[in-house]
C-alpha cells in the first residue's frame, strides 16, 4: 500500500493538515474494495481528487473512469445520459445510445453534485447500487453493469433528506464510507503553501518572475475566510501574477484582490429583534387593533359630548386636538359639514328631564361596557406595548404617547389603570 506522501506527490495534492492526511488515508484503504464512497465538503476543496485516487489504486484502474456533474445535466435528459435510451423513445432520439453506466462497465463512475439528482433518477440509481441492474429509457430490457460508484456533494444531505429532496435509503447506500475534505480556513498551515505553489505555476505558465508576499500580506492571507476555498485562492494568485508589476505583494495590495466580506476574524452577530421593530405579523396586528381601539374611544367621547351639549361648534373648540388626531387637519371642514347635516345627532330644543338624562346615560354606558369585554389577549398586548414604549423612552411619557399615537393624558390614565 502506497504512503500518503507518495499519493500526494502523484496526484499533486498540496498540504500537511492532519484532517487532509486522514481523508487521503481513508481513500487509500477503501480503494481495493468495491464499496461505494461519498465525498463531502464545501465547493472548491478538491473533492474530485479522491475518486481519482480510489480508481487508480483499485483493481478497476484499467477500466474506464467517467466523471459526471449531475448538476450540469438538465432534468429531462439525465436519465438518458446515465442509463442510455432506445431509438424513438422521445423526441430527438434518432438512434440508440449507450449511457454512462453501460460505457463504464468494469470501471468507476464519479457522480459529482449527486445531491442535485432528480428523485426519479435517484430511484434508478438505487437499483444499480443494489443489484447492478438498469433499464434504458424507452426499453423494457433489464441490463447488468459492474460499476464502482463514488459520489460527491457540497450540500447538507440530512437537510435535503428532511426536505424530501434526497432519498434516505440512497444516501446510506452511497455513504458506506464517508470521506470529508475540510474547508481551506481549517487548513491554516496549508494556505501560504498553496499560494506559493500557485504563484510558481503561473510564473512558469506566463513566463514572468514569481510573486512573493510580505509578512503583513501573509497574515492577511491567513486571516481571510476563503469561502471559495482552494479554487478562490488559485484565482487570486493568478490575478495578482498577471496584473501586478511589482512582484513583492504588500498587505494593502493583497486586500485589493480579496472581497471585504471574506474575513475569517470572529464577529458578533446580533440575533435579538429591535424593540421598535414590529416585524412579526402578530405584533403589527396588535398595534393596529390598539390604534383602532384608541380612535374608537375618542369617537365615543366626541359623540357623548355632542349628545349632551348639542352644539357642534362648542364641542369642536373644546376638542380641537382630538378631532385633528382622528380626522387630520385636512378633514376638519368635512367633519363640520357632516355634523351639521346629520339629523340623527340633532338635539331637541326642549330641556330634558333628569330621568331622560339617566336613561340616555345608561344607554350609552352600555356601549362603554363593550370596551371591558374585550379579550384578555388584546388587554395584555396593550399593556405590553405601553411597557415597551416606556422602556424605550426611559419613562418619558410624552415620547411614549407620541409613539403609541395617543395623548399624554390618555397614557397617564392607562398607567394608572394598569398600575405601572
Amino acid at each position: 500500500m502506497e504512503s500518503v506522501q507518495v499519493i500526494k506527490q502523484r496526484f499533486g495534492i498540496i498540504g500537511n493538515t492532519p484532517v487532509l492526511n486522514r481523508a487521503i488515508e481513508k481513500a487509500i484503504q477503501v480503494a481495493p474494495t468495491d464499496i461505494s464512497v461519498l465525498v463531502t465538503g464545501e465547493s472548491g476543496v478538491g473533492k474530485e481528487s479522491i475518486p481519482k485516487i480510489i480508481h487508480q489504486l483499485s483493481h478497476r484502474k484499467h477500466g474506464k473512469y467517467i466523471a459526471v456533474n449531475c448538476g450540469a445535466i438538465p432534468e429531462g435528459t439525465i436519465d438518458s445520459e446515465l442509463f442510455g435510451h432506445e431509438k424513438g423513445s422521445f423526441t430527438g432520439a434518432t438512434q440508440t445510445r449507450e449511457g454512462y453506466f453501460e460505457v463504464a462497465d468494469g470501471g468507476t463512475i464519479f457522480l459529482d453534485e449527486v445531491g442535485e439528482l432528480p428523485l426519479t433518477t435517484q430511484v434508478r440509481l438505487l437499483r444499480v447500487l443494489e443489484n447492478g441492474e438498469f433499464i434504458k429509457v424507452g426499453s423494457s430490457k433489464v441490463q447488468k453493469t459492474d460499476v464502482r460508484i463514488v459520489a460527491a456533494t457540497n450540500a447538507n444531505m440530512f437537510e435535503a433528506i428532511k426536505k424530501e429532496k434526497f432519498r434516505e435509503d440512497l444516501y446510506y447506500r452511497l455513504s458506506t464510507v464517508d470521506i470529508h475534505l475540510p474547508p481551506l480556513r481549517e487548513r491554516q498551515e496549508d494556505i501560504h503553501l498553496l499560494f506559493r505553489k500557485f504563484a510558481s505555476d503561473f510564473a512558469l505558465k506566463y513566463k514572468m518572475p514569481t510573486i512573493k508576499l510580505t509578512d503583513d500580506a501573509i497574515q492577511v492571507l491567513l486571516k481571510h475566510r476563503w469561502s471559495g476555498n482552494i479554487r478562490q485562492l488559485r484565482n487570486v494568485a493568478e490575478q495578482i501574477s498577471v496584473l501586478e508589476q511589482n512582484r513583492t505583494i504588500s498587505a494593502e495590495t493583497l486586500k485589493g484582490y480579496l472581497p471585504t466580506s471574506g474575513s475569517n476574524l470572529p464577529a458578533i452577530i446580533k440575533h435579538t429583534k429591535s424593540d421598535t421593530d414590529f416585524s412579526s405579523e402578530r405584533e403589527i396586528l396588535y398595534k393596529v387593533l390598539f390604534d383602532m381601539k384608541s380612535d374608537l374611544n375618542d369617537l365615543k367621547k366626541l359623540t357623548m359630548e355632542l349628545m349632551k351639549k348639542g352644539n357642534a361648534k362648542d364641542v369642536e373648540k373644546e376638542h380641537q386636538g382630538l378631532i385633528q388626531k382622528i380626522y387630520g387637519s385636512d378633514d376638519e371642514t368635512l367633519y363640520e359639514e357632516e355634523v351639521d347635516e346629520t339629523e340623527v345627532l340633532s338635539i331637541p330644543e326642549h330641556q330634558e328631564s333628569s330621568q331622560e338624562m339617566i336613561s340616555k346615560s345608561d344607554k350609552y354606558h352600555f356601549a362603554e361596557e363593550i370596551e371591558e369585554e374585550e379579550t384578555l389577549s388584546l388587554h395584555d398586548k396593550e399593556l405590553e406595548l405601553i411597557k415597551k414604549s416606556l422602556e424605550r423612552h426611559s419613562g418619558k411619557r410624552k415620547l411614549a404617547a407620541e409613539e403609541l399615537g395617543i395623548s399624554e393624558r390618555t397614557l397617564y390614565r392607562k398607567i394608572k389603570q394598569f398600575d405601572l
